[in-house]
């Protein structure tokens, strides 16, 4: 079996590399690497190595690795590759969007009993009704909206598949999206698949507010819809009422739909999120996405689901159908366990996710960073600059292999990478002692320049 070479690139070599620094943030998904965009730690999967035996080398020349052009500039995620410098360097990991804690203990239960009553063959398509139900239960709670779990409720593998499958079932190749850069990195790519034309507003700080009239004129009569993520990966932005509501009259002015990613939602710290198919005339043009695993610490079992009206429904199944098919059925009957959970168990999850925030966001500030709000989520962004690096890629170098520290260039979420450039994530998913940790690694060996 052939096996990958190691890449002897090294960093400043592949800065100066034209297309190195484009998009890509949380999921775990291995892509092409034939070209290389990142730096020297994203591209240890580049080329084939030479074969093993000498009749090999004679017959077997290795081969350029293959893809197809609509994912030609999508490279293995900076996300991945961070973590493994992590272990590299023994770097404390506060890049990765994952606990470092398990979830809760009845949901763990309730699959462990699923798979042991026989639970364990393909589910129903869009989803085990029991699970259907929970999720429309859910929802009605959250947004005063009934919904009928058999016809506007279909359960996907993670979010990231529901996202896939929105886009792949209701976007038609020339349709124009509109994104709110800096962007999950799966929005991009399941796009691109989907053949659609993308339009990137970008959130600035500090508050990383819609700039309206800029959206307004991006609105076009090719214009099929909006992405929006509320509370916002990696900002911890949460778009207020106000904005809401604005860009809900002008879909409905203009036609277009809207799809929703609300993954973080249990996780509002500091206003209430407001999803946007509970606001007047949205329901019946919007898809919204989520997930169990950042609200129950489960992200490895990738249980996710979207609600939309029947009519989007459609679509969104057909492309699921093709994609998955079905999810993991114990998982399934263990979601609906965990979101029939009391509001008790949300109220500490806040409560807890509160506590490590002010831990990392207090001890960011004292080491010298300008950190900017996060409303809601797991991640705090900072502006690197008083620290004298030339870059996000630069400085996120620096700490792993010097501090000890992991955090996340934001410059790999933006079409136009330049607009990230200052500006790194840290997660606070981590336990106390890991976030206390880090900070006294950065405290230590981190000095602002004078």
């Amino acid at each position: 079996m052939m096996q990958l070479a190691q890449c002897t690139w090294t960093f400043p070599e592949l800065l100066k590399r034209p297309a190195f620094l484009r998009r890509s943030i949380d999921s775990i998904s291995s892509r092409s690497m034939s070209s290389s965009k990142y730096p020297s730690f994203m591209a240890s999967a580049s080329t084939v190595s030479a074969p093993n035996t000498e009749a090999e080398q004679t017959h077997n020349p290795p081969q350029p690795l293959q893809v197809a052009k609509r994912l030609e500039k999508f490279k293995t995620t900076i996300f991945t590759q961070m973590s493994m410098l992590a272990i590299k360097h023994g770097a404390i990991n506060l890049g990765q969007g994952f606990p470092n804690f398990d979830g809760p203990e009845f949901v763990k239960e309730a699959a462990i009993q699923a798979i042991k009553d026989g639970k364990n063959q393909y589910a129903r398509g869009y989803g085990v009704p029991d699970l259907n139900s929970a999720v429309a239960d859910r929802f009605k709670k959250d947004t005063g909206l009934m919904v009928d779990p058999e016809k506007e409720v279909t359960v996907t593998s993670g979010c990231t598949e529901a996202i896939a499958a929105t886009m792949l079932g209701l976007i038609n190749p020339g349709d124009e999206v509109i994104l709110f850069a800096p962007f999950y990195d799966s929005y991009e790519a399941t796009l691109s698949m989907a053949g659609a034309q993308i339009k990137s507003i970008t959130l600035r700080p500090p508050d990383f507010a819609v700039p309206i009239d800029e959206l307004k004129s991006a609105i076009s009569k090719n214009t099929r819809a909006i992405l929006i993520n509320t509370p916002h990966n990696p900002t911890g932005k949460m778009f207020t009422r106000e904005e809401l509501n604005v860009i809900a009259s002008l879909c409905i002015e203009n036609d277009v739909l809207v799809f929703t990613d609300e993954v973080y939602d249990k996780l509002a710290f500091e206003m209430d999120h407001i999803s946007m198919a509970s606001l007047p005339g949205m329901y019946e043009r919007t898809v919204t996405m989520n997930s169990l695993g950042k609200t129950f610490s489960l992200t490895g079992w990738k249980i996710g689901w979207a609600v939309a009206p029947p009519h989007l429904t459609w679509g969104v199944r057909q492309a699921h159908s093709f994609l998955t098919f079905a999810t993991c059925t114990p998982m399934q009957w263990a979601a609906a366990t965990a979101l029939r959970a009391p509001d008790s168990y949300y109220e500490e999850l806040k409560r807890d996710y509160s506590a490590k925030k002010a831990i990392l966001v207090e001890g960011l500030k004292a080491v010298g960073f300008r950190v900017y709000p996060s409303s809601g989520t797991y991640f705090v962004v900072v502006d690197h600059t008083p620290f004298g690096l030339k870059d996000d890629i630069a400085f996120c170098e620096y700490l792993i292999k010097e501090v000890g520290v992991v955090a996340i260039p934001t410059s790999v979420f933006y079409l136009h990478p330049e607009d990230g450039k200052n500006l790194v994530r840290f997660t606070f998913c981590k336990d106390e002692g890991t976030l206390r940790a880090a900070v006294e690694r950065m405290k230590e060996k981190l000095k602002p320049k004078q």
